[in-house]
């Protein structure tokens, strides 16, 4: 053991100098204040001259003109049980809550001003409006698609 031992030496690397401080200046003359309404909120690229809630504010006026039933359910809840044709014209049938109602292109449904744009043989296809923490309103693509019974035994 004494043998092995006699040529090892341990070896500590040195500590690397440290170098002094330095401190920075900081100026804040041409930097935004960090509180100030214009950092919290950012200008959004749709807010351009149509006030607070950008270019595709809705109506909330002609909302509580139309009065519509389909408005006061969420679209998660309402469900697209059949589809005809009546006139030339497609017309989508929706089912809420234990009642059933028809729909065509241009009618609205849901809390989100979903109004219909289209409507297929298997699907319903909306344009919704939604407003983000900001406050800013922008447009969304939603569908409702055909819900069928098969294999239900009935």
């Amino acid at each position: 053991m004494d043998e092995n031992t006699r040529d090892l030496r341990g070896r500590v690397t040195p500590i690397p100098e440290v170098t002094p401080y330095e401190p920075v200046p900081y100026e804040v003359n041409d930097l935004v204040a960090p509180f100030t309404a214009s950092k919290i909120e950012p200008d959004s690229k749709f807010r351009q001259g149509a006030g607070k809630g950008g270019q595709y504010q809705p109506d909330f006026e002609a909302r509580e003109q139309r009065n519509s039933v389909l408005e006061k359910y969420p679209l998660e809840s309402l469900t697209m049980i059949g589809h005809m044709i009546i006139n030339n014209r497609p017309i989508a049938v929706i089912k809420y809550e234990d009642s059933v109602r028809q729909v065509k292109v241009g009618d609205y449904l849901g809390l989100d001003f979903g109004m219909v744009t289209e409507i297929a043989e298997n699907e319903l296809k909306l344009r919704e409006l939604i407003q983000d923490s900001a406050g800013e309103w922008s447009e969304r693509q939603s569908s409702l698609y055909l819900q069928t019974t098969e294999g239900s035994g009935k």
